[in-house]
């Protein structure tokens, strides 16, 4: 009998792609309030006791080179941006709506580091679920 988990397989990571999340999770990381934790191959950052993103170390999401970071309820403006962003989907885990940003190059580096800004910036203003 084979015994299935009930957490989803997550992808391998390229060895560039580790370089790329451990530049931006040292960035970030220096950002006032934030906190990291590791988990499943993944960093997750956390903006006090909010996570706002998720960096994979060993292991991705969605897709192996990319980065995850959610909204709850974004403006216009922001939605505006996701949907035009070919780099991006989307999906909801536990009540909240997370985005994957693939990155292909060191050029999607600085993309990647302003849509973790607007993340960070919006779990300023989440309610805290605790």
């Amino acid at each position: 009998m084979t015994k299935h988990s009930s957490r989803p397989k997550l992808p391998l990571v390229s060895e560039e792609m580790k370089v790329w999340s451990a530049a931006l999770a040292s960035e970030v990381g220096g950002w006032p309030d934030v906190a990291t934790r590791s988990f499943f191959g993944l960093t997750a950052l956390y903006r006090q006791d909010r996570i706002f993103a998720l960096l994979p170390r060993t292991r991705g999401m969605d897709i192996s080179d990319s980065l995850a970071f959610k909204f709850d309820r974004p403006a216009p403006s922001v939605r505006r941006r996701l949907e035009q962003d070919s780099r991006m989907r989307s999906t909801r885990m536990q009540n909240a709506r997370w985005f994957t940003f693939e990155l292909a190059s060191d050029t999607d580096l600085r993309d990647a580091l302003d849509w973790l800004g607007l993340a960070y910036t919006g779990a300023s203003r989440r309610k805290s679920s605790r």
